[in-house]
Parts: structure tokens; sequence; C-alpha cells
């Protein structure tokens, strides 16, 4: 798997983006969530991805300062009232993890969660142990996430064992007591 599928998988991920619309008020454009009607400033969203609906599609671009979008290598200006969805971000715990995971792994992990009706974007709480392992030859231990679709829980245990041998195991516990186990096994060592 290379780079480039990695990141079509998360591509195509569901709950990726925050929808609403944006209003210049008071000289400050203001992004309106449409889920939750929350509102902020779109500064909150500097160099984010965002998405505007503009000629009957959605085109993608970065949010810069004052209003404005990077689309198509030009820069132009938000609209009153323009539908926009803006890229979530990954917790950083857990957008490590998936980064150093190997690429079976990684198909793996993300492919079971999406069967299960969950995004990557739906991680709400990350405890990633590799994190304070990064100097330790033989690293092993479990790491902890919890995913939340708005209709289920699922709980994610990751037990590894890196060494001559890679060791992945993830533990699926969703809400409902369906469980889902998966492991991976990966020599280093020819």
């Amino acid at each position: 798997m290379s780079q480039q599928q990695r990141t079509k998988l998360m591509n195509r991920q569901t709950r990726a983006f925050t929808e609403g619309t944006v209003e210049n008020i008071n000289q400050q454009w203001i992004f309106f969530d449409d889920e939750t009607d929350e509102a902020c400033s779109i500064e909150d969203y500097v160099d984010s991805i965002i998405e505007v609906y503009r000629g009957g599609r959605w085109q993608q671009g970065v949010v810069e300062e004052e209003g404005k979008i990077l689309l198509h290598r030009e820069i132009t200006f938000l609209r009153e009232n323009e539908p926009i969805r803006i890229r979530k971000k990954l917790l950083y715990s857990f957008e490590r993890l998936l980064e150093e995971l190997n690429d079976d792994s990684f198909f793996q992990f993300v492919t079971t969660l999406n069967s299960l009706d969950f995004s990557i974007y739906d991680c709400i709480y990350s405890y990633n142990q590799l994190t304070f392992l990064r100097a330790v030859p033989n690293q092993s231990g479990v790491n902890f996430f919890t995913f939340d679709n708005e209709s289920q829980i699922c709980l994610v245990q990751h037990h590894f064992s890196y060494g001559k041998k890679d060791h992945d195991r993830f533990e699926f516990t969703l809400n409902t007591g369906k469980r889902i186990v998966i492991e991976k096994v990966n020599s280093q060592y020819g």
C-alpha cells in the first residue's frame, strides 16, 4: 500500500467534514455549523482544508486569512451564505498512530472500523502508548481509542509488540456487545 492509497482511504471516510455556511458580520467572517448551530470565526480554521459549493459541485481549497481561500491555485474570497465544509482534524495521538502503523495493519484497522459504520474522524478519545516508547528498541503495550458515530460507541484496544516481529492486535467492542478481533504479524527479518 502506497502513501497515495492510504490518503485515498482516508479521504473516503464518512463524517470527515464539518458542514455549514459563512456570513460576514461586522467585517468578520463567521462560520455557522449546520449540525450544532455554533458560530465561530473562520480565522480559527486558517490553513485548514475547505470545500466550497460553487458551480454545482464541491471545490477543495485552503482557508487563508480575512475570508480568503486558496482555490485552484488562486486566491478568492468566501461568499455570503455560501455552503462550505471544513475537514475535521484528527486527534494528534491518533493521527500519529495511523502514520506509524505498517500498511497491512493500517488497512485492516481502518477497513474494519469502517465495516462497523465508524470513521477515523469519529475518534473522540485517544491514548497512544507508542509515543512514549520511540527510543525503546523492543516496544510493547496497549493503545486505547473511543469512537462515537452518534448512534453507537466503539472502544478499540490496540495491543502491540514491535521487535524482531511486529504484532498488532485490534479489539473492537461496540456498546451493543458486538466484538471483533483482528491480528497482524509481520516479520522484520528474513
